[in-house]
């Protein structure tokens, strides 16, 4: 009989914000797959769950999938879990839920956190239509798609690490003009959460004269000269 793959959301920052379910689910599992066993571990010794637990990450997905899925297939339950939100969110655990559900498997996504919810919902910008890109390319097609997104319709909801925020904000001015709205969100549930808001222009400004720290979630205001 075959076994499960629960997709398993884990706070974002507040180690409160875990569901009950989820805590139950993964004490129950056989596995639990983690992207860094190390940070995982904290959130695990936290609430005293004592399964097994194994890397699984953007380097070893590829190795590693089937091997798991065929662990499914053969009636374990897995859990997995990412550093922080809803494995598959700009995270690891497609390839294995695909891998799943090709071969017919029982597979369950837990509601819970994910970063650009709440700071869609406290950004200010339209909420009822919008669009998620993640992670911009690293370096090739970054500006292509920059100026994609300059023409949307609709909010865009970009992530984006600390230490690039500046050059990804000026890149914006650059292709997107000084005026556009923007949001932008970090340590989304932590003591330190902020959201900045205000033109691309004015965000910069404030980014240039304080250091900003934390995982950012960036939204930017649709084009109302096309609406």
């Amino acid at each position: 009989m075959s076994g499960k793959l629960f997709l398993v959301p884990t706070p974002i920052g507040n180690m409160e914000d875990v569901t009950l379910r989820s805590l139950r689910v993964l004490r129950e599992a056989d596995l639990i797959l983690a992207e860094d066993t190390r940070t995982s571990g904290k959130l695990l010794k936290h609430y005293d769950i004592q399964t097994p637990k194994q890397s699984y990450h953007q380097h070893n997905e590829h190795q590693k999938t089937e091997l798991y899925a065929q662990q499914i297939s053969d009636g374990k339950t897995i859990a997995l879990i990412t550093d922080a939100g809803t494995p598959g969110i700009s995270d690891p655990g497609y390839m294995l839920a695909k891998a799943c559900i090709e071969k017919h498997l029982d597979v369950e996504c837990l509601p819970g956190a994910t970063a650009f919810v709440p700071a869609l919902v406290i950004s200010g910008l339209p909420p009822h239509e919008f669009l998620f890109v993640g992670f911009l390319p690293q370096k090739k097609g970054r500006q292509t798609k920059l100026k994609e997104l300059s023409k949307e319709k609709r909010t865009v909801i970009l992530y984006e690490s600390p230490h690039k925020i500046l050059s990804t904000l000026e890149q914006i001015v650059e292709i997107f003009g000084t005026e556009r709205k923007i949001s932008l969100s970090r340590e989304l549930s932590k003591m330190y959460e902020e959201t900045l808001r205000g033109t691309v222009g004015e965000v910069l400004q404030q980014c240039k004269e304080r250091p900003v720290k934390g995982e950012i979630v960036l939204l930017i205001e649709e084009n109302k000269n096309l609406l």
